[in-house]
């Protein structure tokens, strides 16, 4: 039986805990995807399109001489090893990491509806049944190599699910939202340190296989936690519901349950409607004790008790924001950032191999410094988040307008710009890092790789976090996953292009990635244009706020519901 609202908010740091965990070990593995290559060439898939004699085991290098190329293909593992193979390889991660984006906007309209329980279940039984794909693959790859595109496809998809419900956990850590909503994208970037760690097992001497099948039935206790603790109901925002507070009115005609905000209004209209009756009645009849009255006498509609009080960010419609300025930046802003990091993590080994000419053992060594590295997106990630809460506790919320304030205190700043300037602050900071990221990229050094490296990583996890954040700060809580879904599937689909520029890299520059890079270098100056917007964004609305502070305006507010008073 699924838990209540009420009772997974008793439990929330657990599943924080637990969820940051499983993002490492679950959600967004395939960006360890260096590691996977080189294991997945071990253990000879495609390796059937490599033309090489005898197609036989021995580590030297040997020449193709029937087809006039001077093509040289190197033997690992006992299976030959070519620039067809890496080709299909790579379609094959394309797809997965395509999926691993694109799926979101269809997994955010469902998550909104419904909530994340029956995703993450779902997620979790794709992912336990990819790894045995993957596993019953290498058990015979002359004829199954076919296999490791579906087993791709729904690792992207389950990791996705496992990631995405993730992110609607934060909504129970009230102003600290954004921090946590860094600290679940850290460790969904930090999980590309997934296939590194397992290369390292697989190198002591573990069969790929039997390592595959432990990490299924991995995936199947994250079903099991999520089956215990996650509930049915959408996590609603913070300020959209008081987690503390949870009372079933079947006495008063209700059968559904008040929750936060909603049971303070409705309990406070079904006392006025009840002290209102009583009164008018007290002197023509006998008064009644409370219990014994019927149901449909104390309140004959619940439509009677509804209350039009919503929120003005809540009426703002979803189309709305999908044409809004800052959505339609923010796609801009991921776009080329992803196209940016997907090609690196796609082009990596051969851009390796090119620099190191062709020693594999030394590509293999930079690959496990770059696997060990994505643990950096689990510690900066929540600089990230921090700096989007920064100052929020200190500001006006919309709840506090109405608050009378001392003569000559100066008025707090608005929450609401407050959130705008912390973004802006964010996306320059992670702007200038994509920057230093692709000056890194054009100069042809290895030991400069490192450094390459190293911005990669905090570049992953500081954009996803700064958009996570963005969402959520300006946007109602019910359209969060839906927009962030639209944006990773926008993303996604401009990142394929990552496949043509990987093609012409090998093919017509002969590996040398020196103007693609200059070209992703020159693309990634757009990200500027979201911050340079927020920053006017905020200026506007800071204006506007100190013409209204000009005028003197007259609030009631009314103490007891008897006493209305009028200050200014």
């Amino acid at each position: 039986m699924a838990p209540t609202l009420a009772t997974a908010f008793s439990r929330r740091w657990w599943m924080a805990v637990t969820a940051v965990i499983e993002n490492l070990l679950f959600s967004a593995v395939l960006l360890g995807w260096g590691s996977l290559l080189i294991m997945l060439k071990s253990e000879g898939f495609y390796s059937y399109l490599c033309q090489g004699p005898e197609n036989s085991s021995s580590l030297n290098f040997s020449k193709a001489n029937e087809t006039s190329t001077s093509e040289e293909y190197l033997e690992m593992n006992g299976w030959t090893i070519c620039k067809d193979q890496d080709e299909m390889l790579n379609l094959a991660f394309t797809v997965g990491s395509f999926l691993l984006s694109a799926i979101t906007l269809p997994m955010g309209i469902v998550m909104d509806k419904y909530g994340p329980r029956k995703l993450r279940l779902l997620g979790s039984a794709c992912f336990a049944f990819s790894c045995l794909l993957i596993a019953y693959g290498a058990s015979d790859p002359n004829n199954l190599s076919i296999l490791i595109f579906f087993a791709l496809a729904l690792n992207g998809f389950g990791g996705m699910c496992m990631t995405f419900t993730s992110l609607t956990l934060p909504n129970m850590f009230g102003d600290l939202r954004s921090t946590f909503i860094a600290l679940m994208i850290g460790s969904y970037a930090s999980s590309a340190v997934t296939f590194p760690g397992i290369k390292v097992i697989y190198d002591l001497g573990a069969t790929f296989i039997s390592i595959l099948t432990v990490w299924a039935g991995c995936a199947c206790l994250v079903f099991l936690n999520c089956f215990v603790n996650w509930p049915l109901e959408p996590f609603p925002g913070p300020e959209d519901m008081d987690y503390t507070v949870k009372i079933k009115f079947s006495w008063l005609g209700f059968d559904h349950k008040i929750t936060g905000k909603q049971f303070y209004r409705q309990v406070t209209t079904v006392g006025r409607r009840l002290s209102v009756g009583n009164s008018m009645k007290q002197h023509h009849q006998p008064p009644k004790d409370l219990a014994t009255q019927e149901a449909n006498k104390l309140c004959l509609s619940t439509v009677d008790l509804e209350v039009k009080c919503k929120d003005n960010v809540e009426t703002q419609s979803f189309m709305k924001s999908v044409f809004s300025p800052i959505f339609l930046l923010s796609l801009i802003t991921m776009c080329v950032t992803q196209l940016r990091l997907i090609f690196y993590m796609g082009a990596m080994n051969t851009i390796l191999e090119s620099l190191t000419d062709g020693d594999l053992s030394k590509v293999s060594v930079y690959t496990s410094i770059f696997g060990v590295l994505q643990l950096l997106c689990l510690i900066t990630s929540p600089v990230i988040g921090y700096v989007m809460d920064w100052k929020l506790k200190d500001c006006e919320d919309e709840n506090d307008k109405c608050a009378k304030r001392e003569p000559g205190q100066p008025r707090r700043p608005s929450k609401q710009i407050q959130k705008i300037t912390n973004a802006t602050r964010a996306f320059i900071f992670t702007n200038l890092l994509l920057v230093g990221f692709g000056f890194t990229c054009i100069v042809p050094n290895l030991p400069l790789q490192i450094l390459s490296f190293v911005l990669h990583t905090i570049v992953r996890g500081f954009i996803h976090s700064a958009v996570g954040g963005l969402y959520a700060a300006v946007y109602p809580s019910s359209q969060f996953g839906s927009l962030t879904g639209m944006q990773s599937l926008i993303s996604a689909l401009f990142a394929l292009l990552q496949q043509p520029l990987f093609m012409a890299m090998v093919g017509p520059l002969d590996g040398d990635p020196l103007w693609v890079n200059v070209g992703l270098l020159v693309l990634s100056m757009l990200g500027f244009c979201l911050p340079l917007y927020l920053l006017c964004h905020s200026r506007h609305l800071q204006r506007l706020r100190d013409e209204r502070d000009e005028d003197p305006k007259i609030y009631v507010k009314i103490n007891d519901g008897s006493k209305p008073e009028a200050f200014v």
